[in-house]
C-alpha cells in the first residue's frame, strides 16, 4: 500500500525524523492560508498523487507569498498530472501539500528496503540525491552504497557512521545521521513497511539533515495489524479494478496488454505472463484467483478482466491442487454464458479432476479453446488476439 507524501512525513515526524513544516490544502484558499501560517520566505506547493516525476510534470511550484501559493494551487488542483510513473492516462490532483522551503547545501539519497536474496534489510545511500536511483545505478553505480542490516541484530551505530562518512558528511552531521537512520529503521520495522525512500535527503546550510521528499510503501499482508497505516489508504489513487478486486479477495494488477489472464496462484500467474510474452503476446493483467477459487470468484474475475476495453482474448490457466478443476470449469461456463463473453477464450486445466473439467467445457456448446500445456495455451491465446478466433 502506498501513501501520500504528506502522510509519509507525518509518520517520519512521529519517529523523530526531521521534515519541513507543511500543511495540506484542498482548495486555493486553503493553500493561501497554509502559506500564511507557515510564514516562510518561500513555500513549495506540491501535488499529492501516488507517483513520482511531479516536478517535471508541473506538479511542484515555488511561491514567495501567500498570494503566489494560492495561484500555484489553483494551477495544480484539478490538473491531470502525467509523468513516467502515471502512464498516459495520468492522475487527477485532488490536494496539494504546502511546505516551507529549505536552504539546501547538498542533496543526497537514502532508502531502506528488504533484500530477499540476502535475507536482510538493505540500506541504500547515494551522493546523487534528487535523481531516480535506477538512473544513477545505470550511469554511475560507484555513487551508490548498499549496507545490509541483519534483522536479528538491528541497525548498528557503526553502519550509520559508515554511510555518513561515505557520503562525505562531517562529524556533527554524521551524528545527526545516526539519529535520522535510527528513526527510519524503527518506522520500517514497527510499521511493516516494504520501502522507505528519502529522495532527496538534504543537508541545509545550517548543517541540518532534512527529508525533503519521502516515499513510503507498506506490506499489504501486514495491514491487518496496522490499523493506523490502513487508515491512510486513499482509494481515489487506486485503479478502480484493483480496488474492486481487493474487496472480493482477488489479487489484480492492470497491465498494458490485450490478453486477459485468470490464474490460481501467484507463481503460476507470473509464469503465465512470462509465457505469453515469450510467445509474442502482451498480458492485460495479473489476476490471481487464489487456491480457494469457486464459481462466484470465477465470475467476478471475468467481470474484472472484461472491464478492460483493450482485452482481445482471455486465457484461463488453472492448476487444481486445493481447488477442483471441474468446479472451475463450471464457473467458466456459467460466467461465459451470463456475461456473454465475446472474445476468444482459451482454457488450460491441470490437476485435480482436470479430465472432468475438460468434459464440462467440451459439453458446454460454447466456443472455448482447450489447451494441455502452458506453452500451447499461450500460443493459442496469442494467435487468437491476431485472428479474433
Amino acid at each position: 500500500m502506498n501513501v501520500h507524501e504528506y502522510q509519509a512525513k507525518e509518520l517520519l515526524r512521529a519517529y523523530g525524523v526531521a521534515v519541513p513544516a507543511g500543511r495540506l490544502a484542498t482548495t486555493p484558499a486553503e493553500a493561501e492560508s497554509a502559506a500564511r501560517a507557515l510564514d516562510a520566505p518561500v513555500v513549495v506547493v506540491k501535488a499529492q498523487v501516488h507517483a513520482g516525476g511531479r516536478g517535471k510534470a508541473g506538479g511542484i511550484k515555488l511561491a514567495r507569498s501567500p498570494a503566489e501559493a494560492k495561484k500555484a494551487a489553483s494551477e495544480i488542483l484539478g490538473m491531470t498530472l502525467r509523468s513516467h510513473q502515471t502512464g498516459p492516462e495520468g492522475k487527477l490532483v485532488h490536494k496539494v501539500y504546502v511546505e516551507a522551503g529549505s536552504e539546501i547545501e547538498r542533496e543526497l539519497y537514502l532508502a531502506l528496503l528488504l533484500d530477499r536474496a540476502a535475507e536482510k534489510f538493505a540500506l541504500i545511500a547515494s551522493t546523487e540525491g534528487g535523481m531516480e536511483i535506477e538512473e544513477v545505478a545505470a550511469r554511475a553505480p560507484e555513487k551508490i552504497l548498499t549496507v545490509h542490516v541483519d534483522p536479528n541484530a538491528g541497525l548498528q551505530p557503526y553502519q550509520a557512521r559508515r554511510i555518513g562518512f561515505w557520503l562525505g558528511l562531517a562529524a556533527e552531521p554524521v551524528r545527526k545521521l545516526e539519529v535520522f537512520l535510527g528513526g527510519l529503521y524503527r518506522l520500517f520495522v514497527e510499521r511493516d513497511a516494504s520501502l522507505v525512500e528519502i529522495n532527496p535527503l538534504v543537508v541545509t546550510k545550517g548543517g541540518e539533515l532534512v527529508a525533503l521528499d519521502a516515499k513510503l510503501n507498506f506490506d499489504d499482508n501486514a495491514l491487518y495489524r496496522q490499523p493506523a497505516v490502513r487508515a491512510l489508504r486513499d482509494p481515489e489513487e487506486e485503479d478502480p479494478r484493483e480496488r474492486e478486486a481487493k474487496e472480493i479477495d482477488l489479487a489484480y494488477v492492470g497491465l498494458d496488454g490485450d490478453i486477459g489472464c485468470m490464474v490460481n496462484g501467484a507463481g503460476l500467474a507470473m509464469a503465465t505472463l512470462d509465457m505469453i510474452q515469450l510467445c509474442g503476446g502482451r498480458p492485460a493483467n495479473f489476476l490471481d484467483a487464489g487456491g480457494g477459487a469457486d464459481k462466484e470468484k470465477v465470475k467476478q474475475a471475468f467481470k474484472l478482466i472484461l472491464r478492460d476495453p483493450a482485452v482481445k482474448a482471455i486465457l484461463v490457466n488453472i492448476f487444481g491442487g486445493i481447488v477442483r478443476c471441474d468446479l472451475i470449469a463450471e464457473g467458466v461456463v456459467a460466467a461465459a454464458r451470463e456475461l456473454g463473453v465475446a472474445v476468444p477464450l482459451v482454457v488450460r486445466l491441470q490437476g485435480t479432476n482436470a479430465p472432468q473439467g475438460r468434459e464440462i467445457l467440451a459439453a458446454s456448446g460454447l466456443d472455448i479453446t482447450p489447451a494441455e500445456t502452458l506453452r500451447e495455451a499461450a500460443e493459442k491465446v496469442v494467435a487468437a488476439t491476431r485472428t479474433g478466433r
